[in-house]
């Protein structure tokens, strides 16, 4: 028997955290990449959505923000275009 490692949702996340990171510092062959490498764009639209939904949980947590007022904050940002 095998040990249990994380579920293919979770490693398509960290691929994902991965592009994000490449694209940080710059290296955008890198990003395209490790994108293309995350599989269907079923499995990257996951990724990503389970990746926002973590991140969101961290600020949640060192902020004492509800997870609607977070949303609605970032819905506000994204609409003024920052």
């Amino acid at each position: 028997m095998t040990a249990a490692g994380p579920g293919p949702a979770f490693l398509a996340a960290q691929q994902a955290a991965g592009v994000i990171a490449a694209k940080n510092r710059g290296d955008f062959a890198g990003a395209e990449e490790l994108l293309a490498s995350i599989g269907d764009d079923n499995t990257r639209t996951r990724a990503f959505m389970l990746l926002a939904e973590l991140a969101l949980t961290l600020v949640r947590t060192q902020t004492g923000q509800s997870m609607e007022e977070l949303v609605q904050e970032l819905t506000l940002l994204m609409a003024e275009g920052g």
